[in-house]
């Protein structure tokens, strides 16, 4: 895995990606950029993948507004595939994962959609049957470990309990054991004895390998981390990613990686899903973005990159205006009223753009803008 981007500043530059190990490479060629943003797999087809979500809604509601948290989202992935899904804050990120997880609270609710694990469909399972899956199946890392840790027990009774939970006929001893295991494989020195210390003794990079080791108890196909390095220094988040890689690539899990951070994109994920307003306005394989940027909020996102490259050029640049109220979407597109190219367009003003597939030389990529055929000839980052 490439950390460069990561250690160099946070960023990681996007037209500076060159030197992609092999491996990367191949996993790379293997994206079907199209399949990302749902054109509608066969039922043979999803039953391949890893997780399949269809035209996925949700909303919360206190009487009055209707907040569209997520909106009509749909992307396919494959064993072992990697996703990173970008964007500002309050774009939908993280709720499309506790959709996806049945852990939207009141007064959120999600109103539409199938989800597909593995190709079962759980998306109408109740709370029960659920609990069944999460943990087990599909898991979670949350962008604060200390939120899924108990500050008044210890490590070890919070990895075993997450054992014991879908193992109910294993002994306590060898579901220590195996917590020790799972301590030693995130890298956590003398992990025995570390099982009996509690949260507060372990710094906020060893507590993030503790979550994620919890996270990883029972092999699940796939993985969401939520914002999974945002408070850890530099140097820490490098380790802590080189240890995601490591543990995917070992259990042959797919990842869904939440984050800000494009150079974390850059050097972690195969394809990337760009979330604005609740929608996912452009997917593709990585290369595509970095290299040809086609919704113009992919290329303003990656122009407020920091890029040594381009420190003669003045101040960083930084997108104008706010994201829309989703309680008052605009009537056409929701970029509309910063978006450089469609501004004072009617027709964008007007019109929500459909999705549309295009393909350049960085490869293809299904983009919801009315100058996408346009734009993908022209655009150069």
């Amino acid at each position: 895995m490439r950390l460069r981007g990561i250690i160099g500043g946070g960023g990681g530059g996007g037209s500076s990606r060159g030197g992609a190990t092999d491996v990367g490479q191949r996993r790379r060629e293997q994206v079907e950029p199209g399949r990302a943003a749902g054109n509608g797999l066969p039922d043979a087809a999803r039953s391949d993948m890893a997780l399949s979500v269809r035209n996925l809604s949700t909303v919360f509601e206190d009487g009055q507004r209707t907040v569209h948290a997520v909106r009509d989202v749909s992307f396919d992935m494959r064993p072992t595939e990697r996703l990173g899904v970008v964007g500002e804050s309050g774009s939908g990120k993280s709720a499309l994962a506790l959709s996806i997880l049945g852990l939207i609270e009141p007064p959120g609710r999600v109103v539409g959609g199938e989800i597909h694990l593995g190709g079962r469909e759980i998306s109408k399972l109740s709370d029960r049957a659920l609990g069944a899956i999460r943990g087990k199946d599909i898991a979670l890392v949350l962008q604060d470990p200390m939120s899924a840790l108990d500050p008044v027990k210890t490590i070890g009774a919070q990895v075993i309990e997450a054992i014991a939970a879908h193992n109910p006929e294993m002994r306590r001893g060898a579901a220590r054991r195996r917590a020790a295991e799972l301590l030693r494989e995130v890298d956590i020195p003398q992990p025995e004895r570390r099982l009996d210390d509690y949260p507060h003794q372990y710094s906020g990079g060893m507590r993030q390998r503790v979550a994620i080791a919890m996270a990883i108890a029972n092999n699940p196909s796939v993985l969401i981390a939520d914002e999974p390095t945002t408070a850890l220094d530099v140097t820490t988040q490098s380790q802590v990613l080189a240890l995601l890689d490591r543990l995917v690539e070992q259990h042959g899990t797919a990842v869904i990686l939440i984050t800000h951070n494009l150079g974390i994109v850059s050097d972690f994920c195969d394809s990337i899903a760009v979330m604005y307003a609740g929608r996912f306005v452009e997917t593709s394989g990585v290369d595509h973005i970095f290299l040809e940027p086609t919704h113009p909020y992919s290329e303003a996102l990656l122009k407020c990159v920091p890029n040594p490259e381009r420190l003669a050029d003045g101040p960083l640049p930084a997108i104008s205006g706010f994201p829309p109220d989703l309680a008052q979407l605009p009537q056409g597109c929701a970029f509309q009223p910063r978006c450089p190219v469609g501004r004072e367009i009617p027709e964008c003003r007007r019109q929500p753009p459909r999705p549309h597939e295009v393909r350049g030389a960085a490869g293809a990529a299904i983009v919801e803008c009315h100058f996408a055929e346009q734009r993908i000839k022209e655009v150069k980052v």
